[in-house]
């Protein structure tokens, strides 16, 4: 299983219900379904990762999660995730607000655009990054909306959301010192556990 699923995993409370936007090939919900007993969903655009959905007896529902989530009721789920698909959304802070109208608290992954690394590209070649982890170029990159992690926390703030949980990695989801220490500048990849503020 993939690292940052892993961490995921660890915020799931068992036998509990999912939704998962942006799902992918159904990797995250099978394990969730073998090792915590949950129920739910997955929604994907893909056709060929709703293929793979399907032969790894996941539920997955075909849907644009850009154009909302309106046939879900309110606290229809106990947590909705969404991994590495901020970014490429239309407008993540709208998708944010369903994610936790649907669920009760909502985990979010998403590469973080302050990183030494690309500040560095930037600032010596004045183009935008282009690397193994981020390969697309400017015009072809399914990235549309660059944030960091300050970024995301403010807009966390607006939004009066409590970070239950934050873990901040590299690529491959290892955690090393100095992302902990100075995130925004060395983390690569953070991991948000949200709720709403209890008013």
């Amino acid at each position: 299983m993939r690292r940052d699923f892993k961490v995921i995993s660890q915020w799931i409370t068992p036998d509990s219900h999912i939704l998962d936007l942006a799902c992918g090939d159904g990797e995250l919900l099978q394990q969730l379904q073998r090792n915590k007993n949950i129920k739910g969903y997955g929604l994907e655009i893909n056709e060929a990762n709703i293929l793979k959905c399907i032969k790894r007896r996941v539920n997955v529902i075909e849907q644009d999660i850009d154009e909302g989530l309106h046939n879900f009721a309110d606290k229809s789920f106990d947590t909705v995730v969404m991994t590495s698909a901020l970014q490429a959304l239309r407008n993540p802070d709208k998708v944010l607000d369903e994610m936790l109208r649907v669920g009760k608290e909502c985990i979010v992954t998403f590469p973080n655009f302050g990183h030494w690394r690309c500040r560095l590209y930037l600032s010596l070649r004045g183009r935008m990054p282009v690397s193994e982890f981020m390969p697309y170029s400017w015009y072809d990159t399914p990235n549309i909306h660059f944030c960091t992690f300050k970024d995301f926390e403010a807009l966390c703030h607006n939004k009066k959301l409590d970070i239950v949980n934050r873990l901040v990695t590299d690529q491959q989801h290892h955690r090393n010192t100095l992302g902990q220490i100075i995130p925004n500048l060395f983390g690569e990849v953070a991991i948000y556990h949200l709720r709403p503020k209890l008013r």
